[in-house]
């Protein structure tokens, strides 16, 4: 005898589906509750694992977070595809159902990835800056940065932003698209001054000098090699999406390796208020961004939601 299989129904989701339905405040407000979820260890997320070509890696990344939902990304990481006008990140991120395990939606998440990276950066540059949110310097001219400007305009609001990299061409080019940023003329000429700085490269040495950085600073870096200086790191009070972050890469930060775990500030405490931020004006916080699966499950599922009640996608049969 023959029993007709359920049927269930995939949300397809291009990168321009994704845009349209990835509200910023939304966003900024799931991404919040994962980060806390993962602080309070009610997420479950393991390690971030590889695999890798002569050209780049393969990571997977699956994550739980009650109340948002269940998915897995896939991402690859290349550093030459700018080269060859592609981006260094591109990704895939799977939605499933949390109570049945069945797949309910596939999405491109290139975007996602970087603007997920920025809104956290952004988040936590609210938390632990206090009142000191005037000036910003962006330090790279790529996709992460764009996304920096993006999420940090949105959030925060800076009314001097400053834009610098390797490549002044692109620096320049990325500011005329996002007034009120001007391109600086060198990186240490944007970073002087400055209230708050985030690091958006893929650099394999440090960026930034640790004396650029004066008291009351607040420094962010998403980029996967050594951004920030050792000498930086010593004086500044540290903060990381998940104390993993000190292990060995792809997991965890080059910067990290060696760190004491437990000198490290999960961000999800201070955006909780169960744990301060700086302790006085004279601080300098570092947040150290490794991504992390619970901002693709906080942002995938605010995602898939909008798109449903906005009638975005193309819904495919699944036998």
């Amino acid at each position: 005898m023959c029993h007709d299989l359920a049927v269930s129904e995939l949300l397809v989701m291009s990168e321009a589906v994704v845009r349209m339905a990835l509200p910023l405040d939304g966003l900024a407000e799931s991404l919040t509750a994962a980060l806390i979820s993962l602080a309070r260890g009610t997420a479950s997320v393991p390690a971030r694992i590889a695999a890798r070509s002569p050209a780049g890696l393969l990571g997977a990344m699956p994550g739980y977070v009650p109340g948002l939902g269940l998915a897995g990304k896939l991402v690859s990481v290349y550093p030459a595809n700018p080269q060859v006008n592609l981006p260094a990140h591109q990704a895939l991120i799977a939605v499933f159902d949390e109570s049945t395990g069945t797949p309910v939606a596939v999405m491109d998440a290139t975007y996602i990835t970087a603007i997920r990276t920025a809104m956290t950066s952004a988040l936590a540059a609210r938390a632990l800056t206090g009142a000191r949110r005037r000036s910003l310097a962006v330090i790279g001219a790529g996709v992460q940065a764009e996304a920096h400007l993006k999420a940090f305009s949105h959030l925060l609001g800076p009314t001097d932003v400053r834009v610098a990299s390797r490549r002044t061409p692109r620096a320049i080019a990325l500011a005329e698209r996002y007034p009120p940023a001007v391109a600086a003329p060198s990186i240490r000429e944007a970073v002087l001054g400055v209230d708050m700085v985030c690091c958006c490269t893929d650099a394999r040495e440090a960026v930034i000098e640790s004396d650029w950085i004066t008291p009351g600073v607040h420094v962010g870096s998403v980029g996967s090699g050594p951004e920030l200086p050792p000498g930086l790191l010593a004086r500044s009070r540290l903060f990381v999406e998940s104390r993993a972050a000190t292990l060995p890469p792809p997991a965890g930060a080059v910067e990290l390796q060696g760190c004491d775990s437990a000198s490290l500030t999960e961000i999800g405490t201070v955006l909780s208020g169960e744990a301060p931020g700086r302790s006085s004006d004279d601080d300098i916080t570092v947040f150290k961004s490794t991504g992390h699966a619970v901002e693709d499950v906080a942002a995938a599922a605010l995602a898939v939601s909008r798109a449903r009640d906005l009638g975005y996608g193309v819904t495919v049969a699944m036998a």
